[in-house]
């Protein structure tokens, strides 16, 4: 191993080893491990310490073996010491298998005719790697042709729309497991007892002490009547929870308070169930008659057979 890898070379390969493995089971931030935490660095150079000491002790011990052996000896481990390798021995002669070349001293059977003032050609056969490269290539050709050709398979369009579909089911399915992406484009009303629940208790600690718990308002506006400053619905509620009321004497910015967007879309639904209600001391109504027009029109046809209705009875009772 020692006389495969040199030690300029094997100690720094062993350091990065182990600093690899430390990064990969210590859990840091976005820095790395030995910076983020001081006795990472110190456990790291303790290792390169303790490696280069044992590299120095090694060569010390294998300098003294050496220097107790007799002449004879010496000669038999210098030889043994100037052989290659099996493993370079083996990249060798693996490289001219591949190579395909022929030896300077065998060069005579494949040289050419062709003489250029003195520079001669040879005619070496093409390397076998390359040979064999171009065999796979008509292989893979074949099959390709086979597949998507006579088969029919699916190409690269077909395999794009299907991976772009599994990844926008995968962001959607992330999506309702991360509540907090939520924003004022997605928010949507909360019907579920438990976020409702959630909501009543940042309503209660946050928000009741200007709108009182049962939406009368008080320092802040009505909730419990149609009329809205900023807009009704879930998403400008939200909206205003989130970036604050009017500038200068409205409600502050929750988003800034630390108010996540889970949390907002709670309370936003929360808060919106006290429309219709009837509150101890109603504030005023402030603002304007908020309509949601994304809601479906009453159908006119059905107004109308109601009416009819009317005027029969009232005919009726005139007969």
């Amino acid at each position: 191993m020692r006389k495969l890898i040199p030690s300029y070379i094997r100690v720094p390969a062993i350091f990065f080893i182990i600093a690899g493995l430390v990064e990969y089971f210590v859990e840091s931030g976005d820095q790395p491990a030995f910076i983020e935490k001081p006795v990472v660095l110190v456990f790291l150079l303790l290792v390169l310490v303790i490696l280069l000491a044992v590299e120095g002790i090694v060569g010390a011990m294998e300098n003294v073996l050496y220097q107790s052996l007799d002449e004879e000896a010496k000669a038999r481990y210098d030889a043994k010491q100037a052989e290659p390798s099996k493993l370079v021995q083996w990249i060798k002669d693996t490289y001219k298998t591949l190579a395909g070349t022929k030896q300077i001293e065998e060069e005579g059977e494949v040289i050419l005719d062709h003489n250029y003032d003195g520079i001669k050609e040879l005619d070496n056969n093409l390397p076998p790697w390359w040979v064999y490269s171009f065999y796979i290539t008509i292989i893979f050709g074949v099959v390709y042709m086979i597949r998507y050709h006579i088969l029919d398979a699916d190409d690269q369009f077909v395999e794009y729309e299907i991976e772009y579909a599994e990844a926008q089911r995968a962001i959607e399915e992330y999506k309702k497991n991360a509540k907090d992406l939520v924003d004022f484009n997605t928010v949507e009303l909360l019907t579920d007892i438990a976020d409702l629940k959630a909501g009543e208790n940042i309503f209660t600690e946050k928000c009741a002490v200007c709108h009182k718990a049962d939406g009368g308002g008080g320092i802040g506006p009505n909730l419990t009547d149609e009329y809205w400053i900023l807009g009704g619905g879930i998403k400008n509620v939200f909206k205003t929870i989130s970036e604050g009321g009017r500038s200068g004497k409205g409600m502050v910015s929750w988003k800034k308070e630390g108010l996540k967007p889970a949390e907002m879309a709670q309370v936003a639904s929360y808060l919106l169930q006290f429309q219709g209600t009837t509150p101890a001391e109603p504030k005023a109504a402030e603002g304007d008659i908020w309509v949601d027009k994304t809601a479906p029109e009453a159908d006119s046809d059905a107004e109308e057979v109601p009416a009819k209705e009317e005027t029969e009875t009232v005919e009726i009772a005139e007969n």
